[in-house]
């Protein structure tokens, strides 16, 4: 027998969108299910030193920050559902969803905070230095590196967003690109190339990032040419891969408006085109994609919930 459940609230996601939401929708009485999807606790289950997270004066480890998130909510009264989701019907409330364990959802309110994994090159020991000089993120780690030496690879708005924001803490930025022109919007361009403690390597590509020391980290970066072919090695203590994100949204596609596949929502709001469902955290902030970002725009989810709620709940009753 199938095994169902019926809602007012579905979270989709347990980063810090998904379970701020789930408290703020648990305390006004919302009793929300949360289905944590393929990785419970979102990306910050993968992300070592935290230091930027309000509250906290020493440094935190990401995993037990969403532990804490997690606890929280459950307390409050949300529920935990190990579950990822692969079919979504849209079309009438209540919404059905679909786990992959057989089990249909039904919700009367729908949050998705799936939110977005940073794309990575594949190069040899980029795995291995995630967290030990190799980040996806300069405004999560760039205070690590403090005075350092740093590279940055891509060319577009995010890469030299990251190489302009590191020199905040390092006079030593190199923006590493594959082709001789950046796709980067022109004013970023100029700030780029105006600014004395950023210089850029043309037509490079990564091959291999370098580890060493006890315990290793990063230590350079091995480059190939890409017009040439000719090898060669930089020295750098960190290395920023800013060549974009992506938003997991591929169960919306066709079923809710998106830009380069961040779920769109009204301006100011967290709501979509679809009544009564609302997107939180980096599935639909391509611009800041921070842990508190992410947590305050769950808290707005939640209470753009419960006003949708009220309001439907008042005209099924004017109605009758």
């Amino acid at each position: 027998m199938t095994a169902t459940h019926s809602t007012r609230m579905l979270i989709l996601g347990s980063g810090p969108a998904g379970l701020s939401a789930a408290i703020y929708g648990a305390r006004a009485g919302l009793a929300p299910i949360v289905v944590q999807g393929m990785q419970p606790g979102g990306q910050l289950t993968i992300t070592t030193d935290v230091e930027n997270y309000p509250g906290f004066r020493d440094v935190i480890q990401g995993p037990w920050l969403m532990e804490q998130m997690q606890a929280q909510a459950e307390h409050v009264g949300a529920q935990m559902m190990y579950d990822q989701i692969i079919d979504v019907d849209l079309s009438e409330r209540p919404f059905r969803l679909k786990g992959d364990s057989g089990t249909l959802y039904y919700a009367d309110s729908l949050v998705i905070a799936t939110g977005a994994q940073a794309k990575w090159l594949g190069a040899e020991g980029e795995q291995l230095l995630q967290g030990k000089g190799v980040s996806a993120c300069a405004t999560c780690d760039g205070f690590f590196y403090r005075g350092k030496k740093v590279v940055v690879i891509g060319g577009g708005n995010t890469a030299v967003e990251e190489a302009l924001y590191l020199t905040n803490h390092s006079h030593d930025v190199t923006l590493i690109h594959r082709r001789d022109s950046l796709r980067a919007e022109k004013i970023l361009q100029q700030r780029l190339f105006a600014h004395p403690h950023i210089k850029v390597l043309w037509n490079q590509a990564v091959d291999r990032f370098v580890g060493g020391g006890d315990p290793e980290g990063l230590v350079g970066v091995d480059l190939i040419d890409t017009v040439t072919g000719h090898k060669s090695h930089i020295e750098t203590d960190g290395a920023f891969v800013a060549i974009g994100h992506q938003p997991a949204t591929e169960l919306f596609v066709d079923k809710l408006p998106m830009d380069e596949g961040y779920l769109l929502v009204e301006k100011g709001t967290t709501r979509t085109a679809i009544p009564g469902v609302f997107a939180a955290g980096d599935v639909s902030d391509k611009v800041y994609r921070q842990a508190v970002t992410a947590a305050g725009m769950g808290c707005m989810a939640a209470l753009d919930v419960e006003k949708f709620l009220a309001e439907a709940d008042f005209e099924a009753v004017a109605a009758e």
